[in-house]
């Protein structure tokens, strides 16, 4: 079972661990499986995520929950936000602003 919660801009699965990590971008969507993850590491306003094949990097705001998720692989989804909910007009605990993806491997 997944859940959103109402302060969180990810969601989290609350039931078994998700075997994908859902990345919704603005043109694309990406699934990573799990079994490729291998660390991530940052702060409160910028994480990175790190696949066999991708490299993921989120930035905003109380990410610290985040990359706490992240690293026991527990969330199932992040949505990178459209422009205009890039800055939220109140002050949130916890937002996304952009998310950037970058293939590692060598083509």
């Amino acid at each position: 079972m997944n859940v959103a919660c109402l302060d969180s801009p990810w969601i989290l699965s609350t039931g078994d661990r998700p075997p994908a990590f859902e990345i919704v971008l603005l043109k694309e969507t990406l699934v990573l499986s799990w079994n490729q993850f291998l660390y991530a590491e940052g702060g409160d306003d910028e994480i990175r995520i790190v696949f066999a094949t991708h490299d993921i990097v989120v930035k905003g705001v109380g990410l610290t929950s985040l990359l706490q998720s992240i690293t026991v692989n527990q969330v199932a989804s992040i949505r990178e936000p459209a422009r205009s909910d890039r800055f939220p007009a109140q002050l949130a605990a916890r937002f996304i602003r952009a998310v950037q993806v970058r293939r590692t491997d060598a083509d």
